[in-house]
């Protein structure tokens, strides 16, 4: 088990995992940046509302790669047919 402190949205948090603590930064990195979008765009909202907004268009980003990725499967099991 691995350990690791990041910072997001200059908030300090332990993050315990399997993976390596260069992988927990890089992805606290990516919320970081995320939720920093947000706030710069709304600098009025509350730290909760900002987390949730980038957890939306995390998620958002999420689901269109997961999209493509069915779509790319798709045509290669098409193309593996055909």
């Amino acid at each position: 088990m691995n350990r690791t402190t990041v910072t997001i949205f200059d908030q300090e948090y332990v993050l315990k995992g399997p993976e390596t603590p260069e992988y927990m930064r890089a992805l606290a990195a990516y919320v970081d940046r995320k939720m920093r979008q947000v706030g710069e765009k709304n600098p009025h909202y509350p730290p909760v509302k900002v987390a949730v907004l980038a957890a939306l268009n995390i998620a958002d980003e999420l689901n269109k790669i997961r999209q493509d990725y069915e779509t790319l499967i798709r045509l290669i099991q098409e193309e593996r047919k055909g």
